[in-house]
């Protein structure tokens, strides 16, 4: 099987929607979404091979030096799938998007390193 690396999306305002819920809502969401999210792992458990974890800040590192910066990833996992048809298809519906605030999942093949 392949290696595909899932990367979970969230738009910044997206974010600042949810993060302005009430607090009782916004528990109650977080309590249905980890439900979702381990309901998921559990159902695909046969193709995840690195559960993966939410992100924190990030840093850019070019010539320039290092600077902080902004992106939209907001988490990562890694499956294993026949094709990258079936690796998609694993996030379909997935809570990130259907219960959290994320925008989406972006699916992408590991692919081997070229040989020298």
């Amino acid at each position: 099987m392949k290696r595909f690396l899932a990367i979970y999306t969230g738009s910044a305002a997206a974010i600042a929607k949810w993060s302005s819920m009430p607090q009782h809502e916004l528990r109650e969401r977080q309590a249905v979404g980890v439900k979702a999210w381990n309901e998921w792992l559990e159902k695909n458990k046969a193709f995840v091979i690195e559960t993966g974890a939410p992100l924190g800040r990030t840093k850019s590192v070019s010539p320039a030096g290092v600077m902080d910066t902004r992106n939209n990833v907001t988490a990562f996992t890694i499956v294993q799938a026949e094709s990258h048809e079936a690796a998609a298809k694993l996030f379909e519906n997935h809570p990130h998007f259907m219960v959290f605030p994320g925008d989406a999942v972006e699916v992408m093949e590991c692919l081997p390193i070229p040989a020298a």
